[in-house]
């Protein structure tokens, strides 16, 4: 046997999964098609992603990187502004993130486990997989050579590269609408604005008038990443060149126009279409699937690297007993504690886009035990069933949105 497990991938979610297996003493390979660093986004970290690093050993690497703090999210719809800090959340829990640009942080964690012992082997390409009776997995290495590689397990963490869905038809419809997003990174972004500066590294969630959405995530080195959300339909009628285009959508919003009028783009923007992504099943006989491999939702909440670490350090732990010789229940333990989290973030999305979040977030009187459970969500605390609002997302959700309306009394 040349290795315990074969991890695919080597982003957030395979290098949470690796970490964690040899943690408990059990050998690995991870393969990645690309070389690191490479481009991603996905930048914006919540809180709950320091307590799975902090599993791992991964927290005081990433700490002493010195990325840029986040300490909370800021929606804006015109002049008005929805503040949340994530000091101020039901339960308990880390107060703040990282804004990163993934190249260097996605870089920073897999190398890090590569020094700790995980065979970590760059622009090896997966070719096919074999997952009984013995999983193995046939590979083209950086210099062109047909490897093979057996396993005891294998874990699918290879994102939109989608390997084992793809080999073994394991997609299926998302249920999402298909949605757009264009996005670039810009420099002279004006981190200011009348409350005071930006330096704290807060996410800026801007609601567009032509119905899409704008996030704004500043960086430690002065460079920030600028994304555009919407219906495809509300793409059109601007400027074919895709530098125009996104200046020209830019300038329609009021907080945007403002932050970003003396903005130099570092590369040209570019366009995703259909990102939203599911699967049939998320594990099997010897093998399992983490991260964007499994279920990508939207990036309005920031929720695919919570996802990741979540999924792949679940998995691992349920790997290792597994392997050790112990019965797992990965129904019960991985594919529904998987589902409790997602769910949430999914009813949250879903009530982004049909306007029940944003009539909370930006309603005139807020109650203040509701405000700290939404927060927490918002940190990325949505398997936290002491919080009203993840035990009962979408009652909680209505409710909310009947309070609001004056419908309901005060929750108590």
């Amino acid at each position: 046997m040349d290795f315990d497990v074969v991890v695919i991938g080597a982003g957030p979610g395979g290098a949470a999964a690796a970490a964690a297996l040899e943690q408990r003493g059990l050998t690995v390979c991870v393969l990645e098609k690309s070389t690191f660093p490479r481009f991603v986004i996905g930048e914006s970290l919540l809180p709950h992603c320091l307590d799975r690093l902090q599993d791992v050993g991964l927290l005081e690497v990433v700490q002493a990187a010195g990325f840029l703090q986040k300490v909370g999210a800021d929606f804006l719809r015109g002049d008005q502004l929805a503040r949340y800090d994530f000091d101020d959340k039901h339960g308990d829990g880390w107060d703040y993130a990282w804004q990163v640009p993934r190249a260097e942080f996605d870089d920073l964690i897999i190398r890090t486990v590569a020094e700790r012992g995980v065979d970590v082997r760059f622009r090896t390409e997966v070719l096919a997989v074999d997952l009984e009776p013995t999983p193995t997995v046939r590979a083209r290495d950086e210099n062109g050579n047909e490897i093979t590689i057996a396993a005891r397990f294998i874990v699918d963490a290879s994102g939109y590269g989608r390997v084992l869905p793809r080999l073994f038809d394991l997609d299926a419809p998302s249920g999402q609408p298909v949605r757009q997003s264009m996005f670039t990174w810009v420099r002279g972004d004006r981190r200011e604005r009348v409350e005071g500066g930006l330096d704290d590294g807060r996410t800026w969630i801007c609601l567009h008038p032509n119905g899409s959405w704008v996030w704004v995530i500043p960086f430690a080195d002065g460079k920030t990443s600028v994304g555009v959300v919407g219906d495809p339909a509300t793409f059109e009628g601007y400027p074919e060149s895709p530098t125009e285009r996104m200046a020209a959508i830019l300038a329609e919003e009021p907080n945007c126009a403002r932050r970003l009028a003396n903005a130099e783009y570092e590369f040209e923007p570019r366009t995703v279409r259909g990102f939203s992504t599911t699967v049939k099943k998320t594990y099997g006989k010897n093998f399992c699937l983490v991260g964007n491999a499994t279920e990508f939702l939207d990036p309005v909440f920031s929720s695919g690297v919570t996802l990741a670490f979540e999924s792949g350090v679940r998995a691992a732990n349920l790997i290792a007993d597994e392997l050790s010789g112990e019965t797992v229940d990965w129904e019960e333990d991985f594919a529904k504690a998987m589902a409790v989290g997602i769910d949430v973030f999914r009813t949250f999305v879903d009530g982004w886009y049909d306007g029940r979040v944003e009539k909370i977030f930006f309603a005139p009187r807020q109650d203040p035990k509701a405000r700290r459970e939404v927060c927490a969500i918002l940190g990325g605390y949505v398997w936290d069933r002491t919080n009203p609002t993840v035990k009962q997302h979408t009652r909680r959700l209505n409710t909310l949105v009947k309070l609001v309306d004056g419908m309901t009394p005060p929750i108590v």
